[in-house]
């Protein structure tokens, strides 16, 4: 089966604004203290006032909540507390209504050690369901390098009573591994996204890519079955979904170095991963504001492996989990700790940070928004987490990831508006100090026409009106000042200069501008809230540009 021909898909995607929810910490509304779809569907219009045109939901299937919804116990359903399946029908049809498309996670590297497949599973070595997951009669040898949780995982394998036998686990020992190497398993996954995209959905964020890419561990486990090739696997799934909808995405989870994240792109003619997340952009990012020095991040960027017309990047600045950083050197990540993370209770797992932007920021707006300009500054689909459009902090009090999924601050009443219930039965505790609901919120914001909100509401607009951020071509531009990352989006004849200085004192710099005829052209800043800032290019095809602190601009070739 071939892919379908890039001509005929509509590739929204590629200059999508998508927004990231936790459907348990957005909106109570039936009053047991977690959120809901119905919440959700309230809120709409909440995102479309933002300029959200791509709504990515966290898992809402039915799970005995070890893993906040990533231990899956049915993948074709809704969980009780969440709603049921005609709210899922009627959230997809009003975010549609508003020009919003719908996103759900494909979790299917593993399930809950609850669902009734791995409970035939377990029943006996004879049972249908055995070979939906990976086993071994013999005793594991040492796999606690393999560990994605050291903290809670001593090894990635675990004996089951039942039958006696060991089966893989690359997270936790209550989510066993699918064994993709199954076609009943393949055929499975399959009719998962076949039904959702039958109830409206615009595509998938793949859980877990680098795992589903080790499927089975091939080295360690013998299958008489033999191994599917990850890449045809995907390729084929994709096929499959495009068939049904000519344009879903497949958005893949795929912390790999760029050579590694290239190969899941495809191809023009055979698609894999719609879009992959640029982990390894958002890292060197991290590592330039410790450092107050734009070279690793410039580094990185001019690193990026080209790839197919049919694809992008999606870039973000933290999602749902750990800010991981992982793809940096030891002697590198403990700079970024030293920078915003120096005590434990900030840290997860000792390869990451369980903090949002603001408050490793100290707070300071003028740093937050530079960060928040570049990020939409970037060729590829900017992605928010919920909360960031309004700066929200995190709860260091929680376990992990938990941290940064608390509940969404609505208002600076009882419960930040969330939930009606007394605090105590609310899914997880509203952040509390300076980053509360007293001073943060949503309510406030939206009148306040300096607030964040208001601020991410005329960015969202203004790469709404500059294509070449998107779909461009990127070229980092050497100005002299390592404080200073200048780029330059380059795309049908359009031309935008995107200019962020991550140091704390004003800049002046010569800028060489794009383009043959640049005598006589000037550059017009967009993101200036008036649209006046004009500057003239100079007969050497350079401008000077003074930038202030944390300055941001976008300076468009005219």
């Amino acid at each position: 089966m071939n892919a379908l021909p890039v001509n005929d898909v509509d590739e929204w995607w590629k200059d999508a604004v998508v927004y990231c929810v936790d459907v348990e910490s957005y909106l109570d509304t039936d009053a047991n203290g977690t959120g809901d779809l119905s919440g959700l569907i309230d809120r709409i219009d909440h995102l479309a006032e933002l300029g959200i045109d791509c709504l990515w939901l966290m898992p809402f299937h039915p799970t005995p909540g070890r893993d906040d919804g990533y231990d899956i116990t049915g993948f074709y359903g809704v969980d009780h507390r969440l709603g049921s399946l005609g709210d899922f029908a009627q959230l997809v049809r009003t975010a549609h209504r508003r020009g919003i498309k719908v996103v759900i996670d494909l979790v299917v590297n593993h399930t809950s050690i609850d669902h009734p497949w791995f409970q035939e599973a377990r029943s006996s070595v004879d049972n249908p369901f055995r070979d939906y997951y990976v086993w071994r009669e013999d005793e594991p040898p040492d796999t606690s390098e393999m560990v994605v949780f050291h903290d809670e995982e001593k090894g990635i394998w675990s004996r089951d009573e039942i039958t006696g036998h060991w089966y893989l686990h690359r997270f936790y020992r209550h989510q066993p591994d699918l064994n993709l190497s199954h076609p009943r398993v393949r055929e499975e996954i399959a009719k998962i996204v076949g039904f959702w995209v039958q109830l409206g959905v615009d595509g998938f964020r793949v859980d877990a890519v680098p795992q589903l890419l080790t499927v089975g561990l091939r080295d360690e486990i013998e299958n008489e079955r033999g191994f599917v090739d990850p890449h045809g696997f995907l390729r084929r799934l994709r096929t499959f979904m495009n068939r049904r909808t000519g344009d879903a995405i497949l958005l893949g989870e795929v912390n790999l170095p760029y050579e590694e994240q290239r190969t899941l792109f495809g191809t023009d003619g055979e698609g894999e991963l719609t879009l992959v997340f640029d982990f390894v952009a958002m890292q060197n990012m991290y590592l330039s504001l410790a450092r107050q020095d734009a070279t690793a991040f410039a580094r990185a960027l001019r690193g990026r492996p080209e790839i197919p017309e049919s694809a992008a990047w999606a870039t973000f600045v933290r999602n749902h989990d750990e800010l991981t950083l992982d793809q940096l050197t030891e002697e590198e990540r403990e700079e970024v700790f030293a920078a915003f993370g120096p005590r434990e209770e900030m840290q997860v797992y000792g390869r990451g940070l369980k903090r949002r932007l603001p408050p490793m920021l100290d707070g300071d707006p003028d740093r937050i928004r530079m960060v928040y300009s570049l990020l939409f500054s970037l060729p590829g689909t900017p992605t928010l987490f919920y909360g960031e459009e309004i700066g929200m902090g995190e709860d260091l009090g929680a376990e992990g990831r938990a941290a940064v999924r608390t509940p969404m601050q609505w208002t600076a009443g009882p419960n930040a508006g969330f939930s009606p219930v007394a605090p105590d039965d609310l899914t997880s505790p509203v952040v509390s100090g300076e980053y509360g609901p007293a001073h943060v919120n949503v309510e406030a914001q939206r009148r306040n026409p300096d607030s964040l909100w208001s601020f991410f509401v005329r960015l969202v607009r203004r790469y709404r009106e500059v294509p070449e951020l998107a779909r461009g071509d990127l070229r980092v531009l050497d100005v002299g000042d390592p404080r200073v990352l200048v780029h330059v989006c380059e795309w049908r004849g359009t031309s935008t200069v995107a200019v962020h200085n991550l140091g704390p004192a004003p800049v002046t710099l010569e800028v060489p501008v794009p383009g043959e005829r640049v005598n006589g052209a000037a550059l017009v800043d967009v993101l200036a809230p008036d649209s006046e800032h004009r500057i003239d290019v100079g007969p050497e095809g350079t401008a000077e540009i003074r930038v202030g602190r944390f300055g941001y601009h976008w300076f468009r070739v005219l």
